[in-house]
């Protein structure tokens, strides 16, 4: 498995914001570069039967028009799609519609970088509450999953397994880590840094506290 404080230093991640649909959207992009071709990239992510190994199941057309949904989390609708170059799509969650550009482009050295976009009409509080680790420590998260399917030999990912990892020793200090570089990419945008370590602290919080157990257990 790849080194936490390696994977952590191996991501990018931005925070802006741009005119979008009906008004200014906040827009957190994030990005990491693979040793392997494109072709390979982008099949592990647009693949169904490779999707669950690192991500999550997924059901429905992946195709232009198509309708997906991914197990227990986001569906939404295939907007454009442009192999092995990019695609771009509807992220329906909890009755919130945000949009996802997911970018595949080969490297000078032969590796393949993975830049994703992720394009939100947030509500002023909600955003001052949680911050862009909110959507982003979820991100960092999947490209864990993804740097470990493309290793040479790595186990296949499953919901139960990626979660109890998350709640881990080195998970907690991945998902700390990853808070933390959220926070400073907040700060790089503008935002008071007092505030971005208090949103930091509460979704890390979210992420690390274990479910509780259904009534009468």
């Amino acid at each position: 498995m790849i080194d936490v404080g390696e994977q952590i230093n191996a991501v990018s991640r931005h925070i802006g914001s741009r005119v979008f649909g009906q008004g200014e959207a906040r827009v957190a992009t994030i990005s990491q570069t693979y040793d392997t071709d494109v072709d390979d990239v982008w099949d592990a992510c647009t693949n169904p039967e490779r999707l669950p190994r690192w991500f999550l199941p997924v059901t429905g057309d992946l195709k232009v028009g198509g309708h997906y949904q991914l197990e227990g989390n986001a569906g939404g609708t295939v907007e454009r799609c442009d192999p092995p170059k990019s695609f771009f799509a509807t992220w329906e969650f909890n009755g919130m519609v945000s949009w996802i550009e997911v970018r595949v482009a080969p490297e000078s050295d032969g590796r393949t970088r993975l830049e994703l976009e992720h394009t939100a009409h947030v509500d002023d509080d909600l955003w001052a509450q949680y911050g862009p680790g909110a959507t982003g420590i979820g991100w960092d998260l999947a490209l864990w999953g993804l740097v470990n399917h493309l290793a040479p030999g790595a186990p296949a990912v499953t919901p139960e397994n990626a979660e109890a990892w998350t709640l881990s020793p080195e998970g907690i200090a991945f998902v700390t880590a990853a808070a933390d570089r959220w926070r400073a990419a907040h700060v790089e945008s503008g935002t008071d840094e007092a505030a971005a370590e208090a949103a930091a602290a509460r979704v890390m919080a979210f992420y690390t506290t274990p479910p509780e157990p259904p009534a009468g257990d």
